[in-house]
């Protein structure tokens, strides 16, 4: 377990630089002394950790210090094969890259995590694309995803019915559902645009400098909480079938069931959750609120005197 925890110790200051004892301590759930008992320990074995004192210290690499040692076991290794997504790699202009730099990690592993990463390859494949969809056409992904790496600003024209001008700092393009998305500072926040409804994009002269401490990934996790929480403006209380009950919690519903077996449901709008809710016929009857129940019986009557015979 230690040798494992001193081998990621060595990766995570040669890929992030310098990290403080806390930030180590946390990462691996040990006591700060803990950390620096390994760190010694790297020491001994030469490699050229040092310590810098004081606020803003911490520990870090020699500079030009790398280490080739990878110890992927076969776990990891399966793993490091699944993270290679051909479809939006090719998005990216990097599917050649992609392929590449595979074949190289198959090769170059040991036989053991090789075969384990050669079966996983042969015998799991990823589509992050929904069914009966295609992926976003998003021709400027590749300007906006290069610009991100380079820290670089683009102007830009968004939106189809009434484009506007923008001048963005890109700080990363993601992946959700097959769609992609920029978050970009923009006059002093952080905002969240589709990337196919950029109409045209450019790349800019001037750099920027990235908000100290921005996380791509944390920053998403957060906004995505945010924009599921606005969408949210009532509960419904409904008779539903297991198998409706089932349903609906696997098409993501915030579903709680109640003691007399009636369930609340989350719901956006009264027309939104009319709408939904009528796909269910009769495995759903709504309770309340009496604005949706008489909502989903128009629509039912709609319904049945259209298709009067």
């Amino acid at each position: 377990m230690r040798s494992s925890r001193l081998l990621t110790l060595l990766m995570l200051l040669q890929t992030r630089g310098r990290m403080t004892a806390q930030a180590l301590a946390e990462i691996f759930e040990v006591s700060v002394r803990t950390v620096y008992r390994d760190v010694d320990q790297l020491s001994a074995a030469g490699v050229p950790v040092y310590a810098d004192r004081g606020p803003g210290g911490g520990f870090a690499l020699l500079d030009g210090y790398r280490t080739r040692l990878t110890g992927l076991n076969a776990a990891e290794a399966q793993t490091l094969i699944l993270a290679g997504l051909p479809g939006p790699a090719a998005q990216l202009g990097l599917g050649e890259a992609a392929a590449d730099a595979q074949m190289k990690v198959l090769t170059a592993l040991s036989d053991g995590p090789g075969e384990a990463a050669r079966r996983a390859q042969a015998r799991i494949h990823l589509d992050p694309v929904g069914w009966f969809k295609d992926a976003d056409d998003s021709p400027a992904l590749r300007t906006l995803a290069e610009a991100a790496m380079a820290d670089r600003r683009v102007s830009a024209r968004y939106g189809p019915r009434r484009p506007v001008a923008l001048v963005l700092e890109p700080l990363g393009v993601v992946l959700k559902a097959g769609v992609w998305y920029l978050v970009a500072g923009s006059r002093g926040e952080i905002r969240t645009y589709r990337v196919s409804q950029f109409l045209d994009v450019a790349p800019v002269e001037e750099t920027f400098e990235r908000p100290k401490g921005f996380d791509l990934a944390a920053h998403w996790a957060e906004a995505q909480q945010a924009y599921a929480a606005g969408l949210i403006q009532g509960v419904a209380r409904l008779r539903a079938s297991p198998e409706a009950q089932a349903r609906l919690q696997r098409e993501g519903g915030a579903l709680t069931t109640l003691s007399d077996g009636t369930v609340e449901l989350a719901i956006e709008g009264i027309d939104f959750a009319a709408g939904e809710l009528l796909r269910f016929g009769l495995d759903v009857e709504v309770i309340s609120p009496p604005e949706l129940r008489a909502r989903i019986a128009e629509l039912a009557g709609a319904i049945a005197a259209r298709h009067a015979i």
